[in-house]
């Protein structure tokens, strides 16, 4: 899977993508990563990508040349292909990013994200790459490398040979809808709290019991707006329904 990432900060997608995870994927070449920095597209001649808004206002916008031309610049890297890669402009006015879309996302071929600065960009960049407004979340950052990282860590995770176990990405939380279930590791006993006798019972099939309960209650105790869309079997409705009373 490849990702594009039009910035005025390519270093920092590269470094933060190049780690872990992700750097591994890299490595392995399972996703690629590429940052264009829409600077050096730009026709001004002291290298200004922004400008003040019409109309009046605070702070600036950035230009629609510089991020048209580093847009066609992306098209030519990725070549003449049948589908049209998506475009994401990361924007608090999006719709907001989740399990389900990274789930969508990972489908795609090739992905490009419109990394926005100052106060905005000018809406004629946005109609003329027919962008998708996708937000992180309800709250304004500097810009929108953090939210591109966070994304393609995300759906990187969704793409087969990436965690290494294809099922690792099918166990966490929001799987079914629900959040994940406590974990533990050695020792049995840590400062007086012990792990669940249930989990050192070695009956598999009560634990997975056990643990779709936890995700149940957990699910209930901190994201219950979850719970409508949740995937349960008529055992574990019934379940839920008994801690609702």
């Amino acid at each position: 899977m490849n990702f594009y990432v039009m910035t005025l900060f390519p270093e920092m997608i590269m470094e933060g993508i190049g780690v872990s995870i992700t750097g591994r994927a890299l490595q392995k070449e399972i996703i690629k990563v590429k940052a264009f920095d829409i600077r050096e597209y730009t026709n001004e001649k002291h290298g200004h990508v922004d400008d003040y808004p019409y109309g009046g206002g605070a702070g600036m916008e950035m230009q629609a040349q510089p991020i048209c031309d580093c847009y066609d610049a992306v098209m030519r890297e990725i070549g003449e292909k049948e589908k049209k890669p998506r475009v994401i402009y990361l924007t608090p006015q999006g719709k907001v990013f989740n399990q389900n879309l990274a789930r969508e996302y990972a489908e795609e071929e090739d992905i490009i994200f419109l990394c926005g600065h100052y106060e905005g960009v000018d809406e004629r960049a946005l109609e003329l790459l027919q962008t998708e407004n996708v937000s992180v979340g309800d709250y304004v950052l500097t810009g929108g490398e953090l939210p591109a990282m966070l994304m393609i860590d995300c759906i990187s995770r969704l793409v087969p040979g990436v965690l290494g176990k294809d099922e690792s990405a099918d166990i966490e939380t929001f799987h079914d809808n629900l959040l994940e279930y406590p974990q533990y590791t050695r020792p049995p006993e840590y400062k007086g709290l012990k792990v669940p006798d249930i989990l050192l019972s070695g009956h598999h099939a009560n634990v997975e019991k056990w643990r779709r309960e936890q995700s149940i209650e957990r699910t209930l105790r901190v994201r219950p707006d979850l719970l409508p869309e949740a995937k349960l079997s008529d055992k574990e409705r019934k379940y839920l329904e008994g801690l609702l009373k």
